[in-house]
């Protein structure tokens, strides 16, 4: 594709530039157009493998700049984890066997959250992520009203980060101001840089190449994240060939892109 001067672009061939530098795409020879090939990410949890050490939440939230907030604003329901971890007990009371469920942003095809934000600070964007524009955000909470997973957050506060924590912050991530609304991004920022990685390097971005901070901390191999689109990646194996995919809350028509594999166990239902 021929390179043009800044000044001579219009503004739509230099938003197309910027598609182009963000998704995979390929030109036809000879005839100089562009077919886009956009993935869909997708997050698949395993509830058999999960032994709630909670390890994706710390690095979760040292690679996305997450503060903590404290025992007393956590006993008023203001906690700031974007991903945080639901523990139930089956079985026998006497000795109950404990079972763990990860809770994020499910990254909705169908997002409520997406619809009722009146300033559109809530977006889709075209590899299937629910992105959140902060500079647009006002405040209002209606997406975390609307969400029925409730995994959104709301800063009530300007976020504070004691010595030395503000050394270890992650440049690449955004320090979120107080009234705005936050949660999980699938990494954004991981998916950005290996994007543009495979296509300064002239290949496409191969499968398990990409991982976000949660996959790559999990010790029990509980999360799997990849492309939906992609019939070879690992998410998509696990869709076709297991017989335990799930997504809550399915009957709401959210179409989640995190997929869990439900325990196998008989007797109680997940």
């Amino acid at each position: 594709m021929k390179k043009m001067k800044l000044s001579d672009q219009s503004r739509s061939e230099q938003i197309l530039e910027d598609q182009l530098l963000y998704a995979g795409t390929t030109e036809t020879p000879g005839e100089g157009i562009m077919e886009f090939k956009d993935p869909q990410w997708g997050l698949v949890f395993d509830v058999d493998r999960c032994i709630g050490c909670e390890a994706c939440v710390i690095a979760c939230n040292s690679e996305n700049n997450i503060p903590v907030v404290g025992d007393k604003e956590c006993a008023r329901g203001r906690m700031m984890d974007w991903l945080h971890i639901e523990r139930t007990y089956i079985g026998n009371k006497e000795a109950p066997t404990a079972e763990f469920v990860g809770m994020l942003c499910q990254q909705c095809g169908n997002a409520p959250c997406e619809s009722v934000c009146p300033v559109y600070a809530a977006q889709h964007t075209f590899d299937g992520l629910n992105a959140q524009i902060y500079p647009r955000c006002i405040g209002t909470r209606y997406c975390g009203q609307d969400c029925p997973y409730h995994v959104r957050v709301f800063n009530w506060f300007q976020p504070y980060f004691p010595h030395p924590l503000p050394e270890q912050l992650n440049p690449d991530v955004t320090v979120r101001s107080s009234g705005v609304m936050e949660k999980c991004t699938f990494c954004v920022q991981r998916i950005r840089e290996a994007q543009r990685d495979a296509r300064m390097a002239g290949k496409p971005l191969q499968d398990g190449e990409l991982r976000t901070a949660c996959v790559q901390s999990c010790p029990t191999s509980a999360l799997v994240f990849g492309d939906l689109h992609d019939p070879n990646s690992a998410v998509s194996k696990y869709l076709d060939e297991s017989d335990r995919t799930h997504k809550i809350l399915e009957d709401k028509n959210t179409k989640p892109h995190v997929i869990y594999l439900k325990p196998q166990r008989v007797d109680e239902p997940f």
